[in-house]
């Protein structure tokens, strides 16, 4: 495992780069005004982010793919806990659309006060796990996750940047019932995307017409982000990932998890499971 140094805050691991810094993941907690047109993509890392910042970003523009061809997906969906973002954000025309993998307590403490949205995006950990090493693979501001058994006992800990699945999730979880929080699985965007998109909509209160919701779902597929370079992260510079070593985009599947866990290694991984989400009454795909 590689000494890629990490920044702690609260308890939780960050990159140690310029765009994180604890000043202003203190800002974004405890300043950081989201006001009530506001839509948030949260996701735990390797959930889904980006196809959800491109089905947004689709919705916003009525389904015309213009704006995704055009500008990068970090611009029209940005970060909002790096401090590299501010400017995109202050700039934005509202209603402003961002993304962030923030915990629950670390997030804004000025949602609870606004009717800004959140679309929280969960995916089975075992996918995630798989897909997080690949990336851990690539991205050379994170740690090197070592072999794939090394990695599911730093995964399960929680020693990865934005700390535990299990307490990012259950603490989401806590605003299932609140209006203006939507909870969508990554296998449900696979399994219906067009019907996932139209329940996205209503979310919103946009009407989009059939041949609009057409045109999110052709745009938003796997194969057309993959060609699409404002999307598709082949953009990011050869300082911060290894291009070579993987892409961003690298199956788009659900269950990889069963060609890359050994059968001990996925009985671990589901004791664990069950013992860290007791209690919690929601049901996934992947129970």
């Amino acid at each position: 495992m590689s000494s890629v140094p990490y920044l702690t805050h609260k308890g939780i691991f960050f990159p140690a780069v310029a765009s994180y810094t604890e000043e202003y993941l203190r800002y974004v907690e405890n300043e950081f005004q989201l006001m009530d047109d506001d839509v948030v993509n949260v996701t735990y890392p390797k959930s889904g982010t980006n196809w959800m910042a491109e089905i947004l970003s689709l919705i916003r523009k009525d389904g015309d793919p213009t704006w995704v061809r055009n500008v990068f997906l970090w611009d029209r969906v940005p970060w909002f806990e790096t401090a590299t973002s501010q400017s995109t954000i202050l700039n934005y025309t509202p209603p402003r659309f961002m993304s962030s993998h923030l915990p629950f307590q670390l997030f804004p403490k000025s949602f609870l006060r606004s009717k800004a949205k959140v679309i929280y995006t969960v995916r089975n950990p075992k996918d995630v796990l798989v897909s997080f090493f690949h990336f851990s693979n690539s991205f050379k501001i994170l740690k090197d996750p070592g072999n794939m058994q090394d990695f599911m006992d730093t995964f399960l800990r929680g020693d990865v940047i934005y700390g535990s699945w299990f307490d990012h999730v259950k603490g989401w979880l806590a605003m299932k019932d609140m209006p203006n929080f939507f909870l969508i699985t990554y296998e449900e965007l696979q399994q219906d995307l067009r019907g996932s998109v139209e329940r996205i909509c209503r979310f919103l209160g946009k009407e989009l017409t059939s041949q609009q919701i057409d045109s999110v779902v052709e745009n938003a597929s796997f194969e057309t982000m993959k060609n699409n370079k404002m999307s598709n992260f082949t953009q990011v510079p050869n300082d911060m990932m290894d291009h070579s070593k993987g892409k961003l985009m690298r199956k788009g599947k659900s269950g990889t998890w069963k060609s890359c866990l050994t059968v001990a290694q996925n009985e671990h991984f589901d004791r664990v499971y069950q013992e860290n989400m007791r209690g919690v009454t929601v049901t996934f795909p992947w129970d």
